[in-house]
């Protein structure tokens, strides 16, 4: 008597993502909006001017948007505030973005 054969199934299914190209990187800070992403987290309050402070010594002219203006990206609306998320960008005219601050 032979020994059964199996096939074997991949337990994680095929993969379905797509590869898309990257975005240069933005050569100079200066002059450009940078959105700010906020969910609340340890010192955020403490660490955010600080970081709009050291970046505004080094890069002159840049412009930070509030993260009160895209709302809480973790909290109670998070699925509407995320799914909003990109046209408030693009209404700000956000060039980057600064998520996780005391993360």
């Amino acid at each position: 008597m032979s020994e059964p054969t199996y096939q074997v199934v991949w337990p994680l299914g095929k993969s379905t993502y797509q590869i898309v190209a990257m975005q240069s990187r933005i050569k100079d800070l200066a002059s450009i909006t940078v959105g700010e992403l906020s969910h609340g987290g340890f010192r955020d309050q403490e660490i955010r001017p600080l970081v709009e402070e050291t970046l505004a010594k080094q890069f002159p002219g840049i412009k930070f948007i509030d993260h009160t203006v895209f709302g809480n990206i973790h909290g109670r609306n998070e699925a509407e505030v995320v799914a909003a998320l990109p046209e408030n960008l693009r209404q700000h005219k956000v060039d980057a973005v600064i998520t996780g601050i005391g993360s």
